[in-house]
């Protein structure tokens, strides 16, 4: 069955070593911030079985929002005070963006940290939604929750690097669209190393 060979690949990536990513790789021409200060954040890469295999949820933000507006972003957010560690940051904002409940997760494990440019060091908390949910967009952040399937975001193929200008000067990044979702930046980086470590 297609849905068990796709989660035996995501328990198979757990075990593969890799070192931490960040915005930086493909512009390494840019120095990292000297004694810079990272806060610390936690994202849930969550799949849930779909009719042709494992589909993974991801959220469009809202185009109000201060930060990242209109972005495509997988549930999570900083670690707060009450949160014991990112991967109950990550099931926190999930439950509060998407309406997700804890106990309908599985989580797998975690996949090495990713350092943003805007100063947070992510871990992404890879996990399967045990059951099918109705997800609830939270007013005011998420404007949208859309699935995308297993087979495009862990195939290397599917990735392209682009480039923009940000704050004076060109940067490159990784980018996986999904029909009319633009998946850039941070978040593909994550799923770029998800994909490498998915096939080897």
């Amino acid at each position: 069955m297609e849905t068990d060979r796709q989660i035996d690949l995501l328990r198979r990536a757990l075990d593969v070593p890799a070192g931490p990513s960040s915005d930086f790789d493909l512009n390494p021409a840019f120095a990292l911030p000297e004694g810079r200060k990272l806060r610390p954040a936690g994202v849930l890469v969550a799949f849930q079985p779909g009719p042709n295999g494992l589909d993974l949820l991801l959220t469009k933000r809202s185009s109000h929002l201060k930060h990242h507006p209109g972005q495509i972003a997988f549930p999570g957010g900083k670690v707060d005070p009450g949160d014991a560690d990112e991967v109950a940051a990550a099931l926190r904002e999930a439950h509060e963006e998407v309406g997700l409940d804890p106990a309908n997760v599985q989580v797998l494990g975690t996949l090495p940290a990713h350092e943003t440019v805007t100063g947070f060091t992510v871990t992404p908390v890879l996990a399967l939604i045990r059951a099918p949910f109705q997800p609830v967009p939270e007013p005011g952040e998420v404007d949208e929750v859309f699935l995308t399937p297993f087979s495009h975001v862990t195939n290397p193929v599917r990735f392209n690097i682009e480039g923009r200008r940000w704050r004076g000067q060109r940067r490159l990044y990784y980018a996986v669209p999904y029909g009319p979702y633009y998946i850039w930046g941070a978040t593909a980086r994550m799923l770029r190393g998800l994909a490498e470590r998915v096939n080897g």
